[in-house]
């Protein structure tokens, strides 16, 4: 696999991820009875916490192994898109919640 450093390329698909991401979590919190009045804060609350995660912002270590994740996406079969940093998709959140809830 080859790495490809592309900011602006990268920083579009990031934000087309998080924001399947949000809609995924509204639709399941809707599939299970979350009401309208709680609905969207808790897409948000667990967006923000899934995307910490994502963008290594949350320590994450188990039995002295520590775990940092590294966002790419693949844009060919040999090649991976980057940014040359940890992601930043808890930054793309809020305009991803604005189009899932309309505001």
């Amino acid at each position: 696999m080859k790495l490809k450093l592309e900011s602006s390329e990268f920083g579009e698909r990031q934000a087309i991820f998080i924001a399947e991401i949000v809609e995924r979590i509204k639709i399941k919190l809707q599939e299970a009875g979350v009401g309208q009045d709680k609905l969207e804060d808790l897409t948000a609350s667990i967006a923000l916490s899934i995307a910490g995660v994502i963008d290594d912002l949350a320590p994450i270590e188990v039995d002295g192994v520590e775990v940092h994740p590294y966002l790419t996406f693949r844009t060919e079969d040999d090649e991976l898109l980057h940014c040359g940093e940890n992601a930043y998709t808890h930054e793309q959140v809020y305009r991803a919640m604005k189009r899932a809830f309309g505001f």
